[in-house]
């Protein structure tokens, strides 16, 4: 468990270095965009104004996921991060559909933009949230991942915007900004649908994907001792933290001893799949389940 927990505790960490460069650098686009003029510069300030309010949420929600269980939450808190992995990938995707409505007519009247400003900005841009991206790249849960995608997401357009402004210094090709900024909002689109897709079913309370829920009876049932097993249930916390529970049918002449074994082995053979609340009912084969078939 202390493993477990330097693990949270690093995820917090990322998230909390991710919000205060993000903005950190929404404060410097601001100040950069009142001094330049350039309405394109205050506009992302703006968007990046909510991806930092969104990361705040994380770190927060994060955080508070930590918390030790008591009589009100008996699982813990961890629901909270798969809580804020939702709400943010709410705001990306509203995010995205905002930059399209934003760039789709561009393509049809182009604006002239700064290329010396564009080269400028985006380099610190990419610098900022690529580091910011780097650090919960490798997160396992659904909370860093969603972060990971709203900082790639930034990486992402202020790469295009640096190639933009290098084309531009030498042609005046200003269609190429709305084009590079679709292009890679339809990207972002794609895998965050992905992931708001497993946010959305574990909070339906699915079969995590790492679990093979038909391989886990087959063991239960090839346990000695073990008729058959039913009112299996498996469902995930925070996608990382998961609940099972089972049935298991016995013979009727299994002692004490007996039932212990089975609970170990049952127990054993789920050690590598993240399942940390675990609860076995045994019922003796003569014995009518309390809960009906």
């Amino acid at each position: 468990m202390a493993h477990d927990h330097n693990h949270h505790h690093d995820s917090t960490s990322n998230i909390k270095l991710a919000f205060l460069l993000n903005f950190s650098f929404t404060i410097l686009e601001i100040i950069g965009g009142i001094l330049t003029n350039s309405v394109a510069i205050l506009s992302d300030a703006v968007h990046d104004l909510g991806d930092s309010l969104s990361l705040g949420l994380a770190w927060f929600l994060n955080s508070y996921s930590e918390k030790e269980y008591n009589t009100k939450y008996t699982y813990g808190y961890r629901r909270y991060s798969l809580l804020s992995a939702l709400i943010n990938t709410v705001v990306l995707i509203v995010g995205s559909f905002i930059v399209l409505w934003n760039a789709v007519p561009r393509l049809f009247s182009p604006q002239p933009v700064s290329a010396k400003g564009m080269i400028g900005f985006a380099i610190v841009g990419v610098l900022v949230n690529g580091l910011a991206a780097f650090k919960t790249s490798g997160g396992a849960s659904l909370n860093e991942k969603v972060v990971s995608w709203h900082l790639i997401e930034d990486v992402l357009g202020w790469v295009a915007v640096l190639i933009v402004g290098i084309i531009m210094l030498f042609k005046d090709i200003p269609i190429l900004d709305p084009l590079l900024s679709i292009a890679i909002t339809i990207y972002i689109l794609i895998n965050v649908f992905s992931n708001f897709k497993k946010t959305i079913l574990l909070f339906l309370q699915t079969v995590p994907d790492d679990v093979d829920i038909e391989k886990i009876i087959s063991q239960f049932n090839n346990i000695e001792g073990v008729i058959e097993t039913h009112h299996n249930h498996i469902w995930s916390l925070d996608s990382e933290h998961h609940v099972l529970s089972t049935h298991m049918r016995v013979n009727s002449d299994c002692s004490l001893d007996d039932i212990l074994k089975i609970k170990i082995q049952a127990r054993h053979g789920l050690k590598s799949l993240g399942i940390e609340h675990i609860t076995i009912e045994i019922e003796l084969e003569d014995e009518d389940c309390s809960m009906g078939e």
